[in-house]
């Protein structure tokens, strides 16, 4: 049981990087799992200040230093033996004061910035659903027989799914088998990922792991013109994401992953547009079902139906959209930048400020606006986060 004022860390997977929220100040009374140690502050001991304090030495990687074991896992055993600067309780208080009013104004910047991001996300998925279903020449349009919610160009042909793909699965690894170098792979929280552009690699996306795969798991290599799906999604948006391969590097689909292989090896990039579509991603998601985790298996895909124009028509669109999108990605890249350099900012001056680097006793805080951490708001920022640490069947 937990209640208000109590604070919560998270110490488990210390050295995952994904996890953007480890410490948090409980605000309702509630229960937890055994996964976060819960702490009491004591008799006149602020809440609020020790929780900025664990924030930054969250932020400095102290605990990480700390952890045991190969996911380097906190224990309160290990944690309750660290020793911590206790500033006079009026202090504490106007530490507090100082850091909600300057840490509001960053969080109103970065709010504005992501709201920016959202507008121009919005602006690409408008771009794409208006051109990857028109055809450039014709207007005339049909109705099939598939399962489609929209007539396609009259010159255009529909498929299903395993008329065009093979399927192939994975490796059956967890992120403990990921190294710091060795063959590339691509595994569930890198299709997921917000780098992840749908439309080719890019290096943010690439993990390692061991060269005896290349052995071992050799059917689990991925090819120049190959979609790797996620096979899980924690929200219903993320439903049919994928990466398309548009490279020909040594490459593997890692975990919690549904390889797509084309039947005649044809390199189709119009088709990564297709499967960003709305129109497309609703084919999808209507066969989808779960309530925490949607499956997108194998026999889902099998059964979508896959619209193609003709080949020049189809690179038509590709030209068009790349170069719109690429326009559209620099904007969000530049200010996802923006954002990073103000979390930088917020993370130094919390730091500085609990540990009496920057000395704010005499500054008078005025009236403000409590703007809470993003973080506080919505925790799943997680671009590497996995539904199992194992590989399922």
């Amino acid at each position: 049981l937990v209640r208000p004022n109590d604070i919560m860390l998270n110490g488990l997977n210390l050295n995952y990087d994904f996890v953007t929220q480890r410490v948090a100040q409980v605000k309702v009374n509630g229960i937890i799992t055994s996964a976060y140690i819960s702490l009491r502050p004591r008799e006149g001991v602020s809440a609020q200040y020790y929780t900025y304090l664990f924030k930054s030495l969250d932020a400095l990687k102290v605990f990480n230093g700390m952890g045991t074991g190969i996911r380097l896992t906190l224990s309160y055993n290990l944690l309750k033996n660290l020793e911590l600067p206790v500033p006079p309780r009026a202090e504490q208080e106007q530490i507090v004061r100082y850091l909600d009013w300057q840490v509001s104004k960053i969080n109103k910047l970065i709010a504005a910035k992501k709201h920016k991001i959202s507008v121009l996300e919005e602006e690409r998925q408008a771009l794409i659903d208006a051109l990857v279903l028109r055809s450039p020449h014709s207007i005339e349009t049909k109705d099939i027989k598939l399962a489609w919610d929209a007539p396609i160009p009259s010159t255009w042909s529909a498929y299903k799914f395993n008329q065009l793909f093979d399927f192939g699965k994975g490796l059956a690894i967890t992120k403990a088998n990921l190294l710091s170098s060795g063959i590339p792979v691509i595994s569930y929280g890198q299709v997921h990922s917000k780098t992840n552009s749908g439309t080719g690699i890019n290096d943010s996306l690439i993990r390692y792991v061991s060269d005896d795969y290349i052995y071992n798991a050799p059917n689990s290599l991925v090819h120049e013109g190959d979609f790797i799906f996620a096979d899980t999604s924690e929200d219903f948006l993320g439903v049919g994401n994928c990466v398309y391969v548009d490279c020909n590097d040594t490459l593997f689909a890692g975990y919690h992953t549904v390889i797509a292989r084309p039947k005649d090896n044809q390199k189709r990039r119009y088709l990564a547009y297709l499967f960003l579509s709305s129109a497309w991603r609703y084919s999808l998601r209507k066969q989808v079902n779960g309530v925490k985790v949607f499956s997108i298996t194998q026999r889902i895909l099998k059964n979508t139906c896959v619209i193609l124009p003709p080949k020049e028509e189809q690179e038509e669109i590709v030209n068009i959209l790349d170069l719109q999108c690429a326009r559209i990605d620099a904007l969000i890249n530049a200010t996802r930048i923006e954002i990073e350099r103000f979390h930088e900012y917020r993370t130094r001056l919390i730091s500085d400020v609990v540990t009496g680097q920057i000395d704010v006793r005499g500054i008078v805080v005025p009236d403000f606006q409590y703007i809470a951490d993003e973080a506080d708001v919505d925790s799943r920022e997680n671009e590497d986060s996995d539904v199992d640490e194992t590989e399922d069947e």
